[in-house]
């Protein structure tokens, strides 16, 4: 019978069960109920992985700025780990808004609202498992606590001042505890514009807000998912 894309789920509550019925499956799996072609591997096809897990669960917004599940309100990522459960990478959250200029407030942020709810998937990572026997761990549904929340805000702050200050060229993958800002861009002809140090227009690259690997293993720590 052909794949037929399950309506956005209602409720968190059918999220989630639809979640942990993905949990324990391999990804070969998930890929031919869907009906989607496995790749050999993920060097040309980044983003494949949550790709295929949103459409499993009915994921809606699509490349609109919203949240994946639009009606709950919820946001998917998943989250490659190792053998040990570890992160095994930095996890992309949004791009960072330089042609509109920075918002004014943690609060009303576009970063602020993708992590109030986030539905995290963890998926079996370790290079010498191939990509098809991978499996889908444990879902969680998480929002930042007082304390995550406040790392969160102080990085993004002080990050934020550095862009209107015109040092975004400054700005590393190093700094910030929680919260780095690194490039992203399909190839480097992409380009958009910023502010310059001396308030002059400057082109550059689209940048993006990216979690540290140790916040999110925190996360799963604590909730006792490794």
């Amino acid at each position: 019978m052909p794949f037929s894309k399950p309506s956005p789920p209602s409720s968190e509550a059918e999220l989630m069960q639809r979640a942990h019925a993905l949990a324990g499956r391999s990804l070969a799996e998930v890929a031919f109920a869907c009906g989607v072609a496995m790749p050999q591997d993920l060097r040309r096809h980044k983003g494949w992985v949550g790709q295929l897990l949103e459409l499993a669960l009915g994921a809606d917004a699509e490349s609109l700025p919203e949240p994946d599940f639009r009606a709950i309100g919820v946001e998917m990522k998943s989250l490659p780990i190792d053998r040990n459960g570890k992160p095994r990478e930095s996890t992309y959250v949004c791009t960072v808004p330089l042609d509109e200029g920075m918002e004014p407030s943690w609060e009303t942020s576009w970063i602020c609202r993708k992590l109030a709810r986030v539905l995290w998937l963890p998926v079996e990572a370790a290079p010498e498992i191939p990509l098809a026997q991978r499996r889908i761990g444990t879902p969680l549904l998480w929002s930042p606590d007082e304390g995550e929340t406040q790392a969160l805000r102080q990085d993004w702050e002080e990050l934020g001042d550095m862009i209107r200050m015109g040092e975004l060229e400054s700005i590393t993958a190093r700094m910030g505890t929680v919260l780095q800002i690194r490039p992203k861009a399909a190839n480097s002809k992409v380009t958009c514009e910023s502010v310059g140090a001396n308030g002059e227009a400057i082109t550059t690259h689209p940048r993006g807000y990216y979690l540290r690997p140790a916040f999110t293993h925190a996360i799963l720590q604590r909730h006792c998912l490794v």
